[in-house]
C-alpha cells in the first residue's frame, strides 16, 4: 500500500478545531465530570518531524517510521488522538487510535466519520480507551458537526467502539511490539 504524504487537515477536523471542549474533574469521585470530555482538537496535523519525535519517544524505539500516523488532537495529560494510515483511501477513511500519556493505547473509531459520532455522544478518545463508551453526555454542537461531515448514519459511542475494537483487536499488542 502506498502511504500518502497528505497533511491537509480534513474539513471535519477543521470544524472540530473551532469548538470549545470544556473539561472539569470531579475531585470527590476522582474522575472526569460526565458532562465533558478531555479533548483538545488541533488546528492542523503535527509536522512529520514532531510526529517522528513523538512516536520514537512514546515507544522508546528510535528506528520507527511515523509516516503512517497523523496527530490531530490531545487530552490534558498529553495523550494523543491519531489517524493510522493502514488502508487505501483518503485520510478520512483511516482509523482513529489513542496513545495515552501513561501507556494506554487502543482503537477509537474505524474512520473519521465514526469518530465524529463518538464525540457527538460525549465520549472522547481518552475516555473511550480508558473508561468505555458509556461515560459521556451527548453534545448537540458536536452532533451537528457529525451530521454535516461524517458521511455515515448516526452511531452511538458503544457502536463506534465495538466496531473499532472488532476491526483492530490486536492494535495494543502491535504497538507493544514496537516498544523497546
Amino acid at each position: 500500500m502506498e502511504i500518502t504524504d497528505d497533511r491537509v487537515f480534513p474539513a471535519a477536523l477543521v470544524a472540530l478545531s473551532g469548538i470549545d471542549f470544556p473539561y472539569e474533574y470531579d475531585e470527590e469521585a476522582d474522575e472526569p465530570s460526565p458532562s465533558n470530555m478531555d479533548y483538545e482538537p488541533h488546528e492542523e496535523f503535527e509536522s512529520a518531524e514532531d510526529t517522528d519525535h513523538w512516536l520514537r519517544h512514546w515507544t522508546g524505539n528510535g528506528e520507527l517510521d511515523s509516516t503512517r500516523f497523523r496527530l490531530f488532537g490531545k487530552d490534558g495529560t498529553g495523550g494523543l488522538a491519531v489517524l493510522w494510515l493502514v488502508r487505501e483511501g483518503p485520510l478520512t477513511a483511516q482509523p482513529v487510535m489513542f496513545f495515552g500519556s501513561e501507556g494506554e493505547v487502543g482503537p477509537v473509531a474505524v474512520n473519521l466519520g465514526e469518530f465524529l459520532w463518538l464525540l457527538a455522544g460525549g465520549v472522547g478518545p481518552q475516555e473511550a480507551v480508558e473508561f468505555g463508551a458509556e461515560t459521556g453526555v451527548p453534545n448537540e454542537e458536536l452532533r451537528a458537526v457529525a451530521e454535516k461531515y461524517s458521511g455515515v448514519e448516526p452511531r452511538t459511542p458503544a457502536e463506534v467502539l465495538a466496531a473499532a475494537r472488532a476491526e483492530f483487536p490486536d492494535f495494543e499488542q502491535l504497538v507493544q511490539s514496537w516498544c523497546r
